[in-house]
């Protein structure tokens, strides 16, 4: 692909931060985006070529059939730009992002990838402009990228499937942001130097992001793909039953980050409540499949749900943590029934088209 810009191109990368910084805390000023949970992808179009590069360099083209027909159709016929991909979903008026959804338009099946790019359309949320034509923008100050951004992309219309990123140098305006678009699937926000250039691979970009933490019981692990230790703890939160029975325990994510030597652990320290048949064989157990689990391994080891630990997670989706959550420790003086859904912090729901066309 010809283009302006030497490729592959590296996206410019955020750190974390703990608060959203103040608008004057680095030279010439900052502005502040909605942080968008889909994929971050790269846009090159140099006519009817179009390709969807993720943060990895690896193509995402193929699985995206729909949105590089958005490409040809509502961007400039030659163009870098830098985007997420993402997925929407919800009755109008009530929606926000589904990620589960976003993540299953990953798959290898060319059937599969043309059904599901007319059941859960993508969508493309524009924020940077890195290449126009002949001219490369890299060089150039972030306050002109968003104003030539927003000259090229002049011509969208509400419904369209390719949106411009709000943008704001309030920094109040963008803790609101902060507070609100969380119930619309966003997981942050975002603050950019006005007057750096763009710098590839490089975390120039300031991050704030979502953390809450929740008490949860372990009902189960699987073993590692390795055949050694544990790969993840099975998570379970309580839900009242609407006949007032016992209240049942709902699967709802789990925690896969450890060290080989941690796995090897957990499997001595859960040993004593590993649930077994009368001649002492551990039982065999699956969680439910659906349309995101295809052929993966299922199969588990059952826990007596006793152990109670408290993780750290960034927002719910519907019943369950949106992503993998992380260790904390142990909470020995929690009852795991006291471990309820409801009692877990979540945002109140903000319908996503305000945050696509500015309220």
């Amino acid at each position: 692909m010809d283009q302006p810009v030497a490729l592959p191109l590296q996206p410019m990368l955020a750190k974390a931060v703990a608060d959203v910084p103040a608008a004057d805390s680095v030279p010439g000023g900052l502005a502040y985006e909605p942080k968008w949970d889909g994929f971050r992808c790269l846009v090159l179009r140099d006519g009817d070529e179009v390709e969807l590069a993720s943060r990895g360099s690896k193509p995402l083209t193929r699985y995206f059939p729909e949105v590089v027909e958005q490409v040809r159709r509502l961007m400039p016929p030659r163009c870098v730009v830098d985007c997420e991909i993402v997925v929407r979903d919800g009755e109008p008026g009530r929606q926000r992002l589904q990620w589960e959804a976003l993540s299953a338009r990953i798959h290898p099946a060319e059937s599969r990838i043309a059904r599901l790019s007319r059941e859960t359309p993508a969508e493309l949320v524009c924020f940077d402009l890195l290449a126009l034509g002949d001219e490369s923008l890299l060089d150039q100050p972030f306050r002109d990228r968003r104003s030539r951004l927003e000259s090229v992309f002049a011509h969208l219309a509400p419904g369209d499937p390719v949106h411009l990123t709000q943008l704001t140098t309030d920094a109040e305006r963008a803790r609101e942001w902060f507070e609100t678009f969380e119930g619309a699937g966003l997981d942050g926000v975002v603050a950019k130097p006005l007057a750096q250039p763009y710098a590839p691979g490089k975390r120039t970009m300031l991050k704030v992001k979502h953390h809450r933490t929740a008490d949860a019981v372990v009902y189960g692990y699987r073993v590692h793909k390795s055949g050694q230790g544990v790969g993840s703890l099975l998570l379970g939160l309580y839900e009242a039953t609407a006949d007032g029975d016992e209240p049942s325990l709902r699967p709802v994510g789990g925690i896969a980050a450890f060290t080989q030597k941690r796995r090897l652990e957990l499997v001595d320290e859960l040993e004593t409540l590993v649930v077994r048949d009368a001649d002492g064989t551990p039982l065999a157990a699956e969680t439910d499949r659906s349309r995101f689990s295809g052929s993966k391994d299922v199969s588990f080891v059952p826990l007596r749900p006793e152990r109670v630990v408290e993780v750290a997670f960034d927002q719910m989706e519907g019943l369950r943590f949106r992503h993998a959550v992380t260790y904390l420790r142990w909470r020995p003086d929690r009852e795991p029934t006291s471990c309820r859904l409801d009692q877990v912090e979540r945002a109140p729901a903000y319908d996503l088209a305000e945050v696509l066309t500015g309220g």
